[in-house]
């Protein structure tokens, strides 16, 4: 509800999606009944379940249309890319689908057996290829990609031989380089085994340099 301005801005009919949406969620989201036999379900839940994956397949269909034409457009230029990524923000794109699949997740972790029965997941795995390529158009992919903190992506065909590196390439930093390196004003810390510079962090930080 702190976002008032946004659901003005959406049409009706987005809107409407999105709350059609929440309200199987909440419909699916158990409840502690107490006395219940486990892996049983009524057939009212199991019908929202039903109605969930003909809404996720809908969905995912219009999704799996949408963004192959997007990266084609997005390809052009960074500039088209931004473009092109802030329509895709404002389509059933970027307002039902993130909630839809944290909103899943969370079910997942609830019920996983009713979450199964559904059959909803596997229509939104379909769509992990659509989203992967679209975002490695996203500037920065490269660096972001270099990175430990990085996620390495679901699809690892396009990762192939980038994410191992040879023992050469790894640079071993001694515990005296990295005292000397926070003497001259430097900021490195280290998080299992692996050496940050979180300088820039700390300019930034309001918890001050004590706490990091």
């Amino acid at each position: 509800m702190d976002n008032e301005h946004c659901s003005r801005e959406r049409s009706a009919s987005l809107d409407l999606l999105l709350r059609f949406q929440r309200l199987l969620v909440s419909k699916l989201y158990p409840e502690d009944c107490v006395g219940q036999v486990p892996n049983t379900y009524s057939p009212d839940l199991l019908g929202v379940g039903s109605l969930l994956k003909k809404y996720t397949a809908l969905l995912c269909t219009h999704i799996g249309d949408i963004l192959p034409v997007a990266t084609s457009i997005a390809s052009t230029s960074h500039r088209h890319f931004a473009e092109v990524s802030r329509v895709v923000d404002g389509d059933l794109t970027g307002i039902l689908l993130p909630e839809l699949v944290v909103s899943v997740v969370l079910l997942l972790s609830k019920n996983a057996g009713l979450m199964q029965e559904a059959g909803a997941i596997p229509l939104l795995a379909g769509l992990l290829e659509h989203l992967d390529r679209f975002n490695h158009l996203a500037p920065g992919k490269e660096r972001d990609d270099n990175e430990d903190l990085a996620w390495p992506g679901i699809m690892g065909s396009f990762f192939t031989g980038q994410s191992c590196r040879n023992n050469e390439e790894v640079t071993l930093i001694r515990k005296a380089d990295l005292e000397n390196h926070n003497k001259d004003g430097g900021f490195w810390t280290v998080i299992d085994g692996k050496v940050y510079d979180i300088k820039d962090f700390q300019t930034q930080s309001l918890t001050g340099s004590s706490i990091l």
